[in-house]
C-alpha cells in the first residue's frame, strides 16, 4: 500500500514515513481530506468505499482495513 500511503501523506500534508497503522488522523481528517482520500482509494485500488465509513476512520490502519474489506 505504499502508493496509497504516499498519496495519503500528500493529502494530510505529513511525511509518508510517519504514517504507520496507528497514526491518528485527528484534526487532519476533515471533509476535504475524506473526499480526496475517496478519490485516492479509487485511483490506487480501483474500489469504492462509502464516504460515511471512511469519515469514521480514526487511524491509517482503520482506512486500510476498510479498503481491504472492500477489495475482498
Amino acid at each position: 500500500m505504499s502508493d496509497f500511503r504516499d498519496g495519503l501523506a500528500e493529502i494530510l500534508e505529513v511525511d509518508a514515513g510517519d504514517l504507520g497503522d496507528g497514526f491518528e488522523l485527528g484534526e487532519l481528517w476533515d471533509s476535504l481530506a475524506v473526499v480526496s482520500t475517496l478519490a485516492l482509494i479509487d485511483e490506487v485500488h480501483d474500489v469504492s468505499v462509502s464516504a460515511e465509513d471512511l469519515a469514521e476512520c480514526k487511524t491509517v490502519g482503520d482506512i486500510e482495513a476498510l479498503i481491504s474489506s472492500a477489495v475482498a
